[in-house]
């Protein structure tokens, strides 16, 4: 197991996540978490009224709080990385 395992993951969260709604812009969500959100790993993708959301953050609930703003949101899934790293429930 490497030891350095906290230095390689910079961001703890995995978090993902569907919206669903009217006029839904991949263009400017995506702007938005760029401009609002520290993390890497962003997909945002999808049509006007469905958005799948895929970010890897410290702050999911950021994330959460934003994308409930836009629409339904449901298939929400925030894991632990570094606990999965190590065989533990993320």
């Amino acid at each position: 197991m490497d030891e350095n395992l906290d230095e390689e993951i910079n961001f703890t969260f995995d978090t993902q996540l569907l919206i669903e709604g009217e006029n839904l812009d991949e263009e400017a969500i995506r702007d938005y978490f760029d401009k609002n959100f520290e993390g890497d790993c962003l997909l945002v993708v999808g049509y006007s009224e469905l958005i799948k959301i895929h970010f890897h953050t410290n702050e999911p609930w950021k994330v959460l709080e934003y994308c409930s703003s836009l629409g339904e949101i449901y298939d929400i899934v925030v894991e632990n990385m570094p606990r999965q790293a190590l065989g533990l429930e993320g």
